[in-house]
């Protein structure tokens, strides 16, 4: 009842004080995460908040278990005991090295991915589950796949040449832009995936986390 009455004379004073524990996968973690807490940070900086940045299954986990306020994944997470909100729409790409044969396509029909090499992320991964769902709806064959548990081990492959890789277009922009790797456009094929918030049902939000999240909801 003393941290409602306390949390109450701060709304009234729009004050925003607490904790704030987020966990976030990957793409979202490193590429989209450090600019909204800085947001965040500016306006409310009297909040504490910490990042714990690891796979989709991972954070899952950890808020199921209550040990973060709240989680910004990738891809489909479906659990009876989680709230799960899309709140943005994630473009994902297919891209491969400047020297690979289907880089001077810039455009591919389906049947020239049979039989590719592929480069993957790890099992967990919102990007793994991505890029298998993709392979299986479309019937490819798979020549051989390597597989790395970072999207900056992935880009590293195939800049290389190793193989051909689905990542989200906020992972690669900069590699794109330097021409280290090509976008290759898949004909009659739009490749997107939901970022999600995910809260744990029987969690009950801090004032930070409340006001973070009217904030993110806000932004879509």
């Amino acid at each position: 009842m003393y941290e409602d009455a306390k949390q109450d004379i701060f709304r009234l004073q729009d004050r925003v004080t607490g904790s704030l524990q987020v966990g976030a996968s990957f793409t979202i973690g490193e590429y989209i995460l450090p600019r909204l807490l800085a947001e965040f940070a500016g306006q409310y900086p009297q909040v504490e908040m910490s990042v714990t940045i690891g796979n989709t299954e991972e954070i899952s986990q950890a808020v199921r278990g209550n040990k973060l306020d709240l989680g910004l994944v990738e891809g489909s997470v479906t659990a009876a005991d989680l709230i799960v909100t899309p709140y943005m729409k994630d473009e994902m790409i297919l891209i491969a090295a400047a020297g690979h044969p289907l880089a001077s396509l810039r455009i591919a029909g389906l049947p020239l991915l049979q039989n590719q090499v592929w480069v993957l992320r790890e099992s967990g991964s919102g990007t793994r589950a991505f890029s298998d769902q993709f392979i299986r709806q479309a019937g490819l064959a798979v020549k051989r796949s390597y597989v790395f548990n970072s999207s900056q081990g992935v880009k590293e492959a195939v800049a290389a040449g190793l193989g051909i890789a689905i990542l989200s277009r906020w992972v690669v922009r900069k590699e794109l832009e330097a021409g280290e790797i090509c976008e290759i456009a898949i004909k009659g094929s739009r490749l997107e995936r939901d970022f999600s918030l995910i809260r744990s049902k029987d969690h009950a939000a801090t004032m930070a986390c409340s006001v973070f999240i009217q904030k993110l909801l806000g932004r879509s």
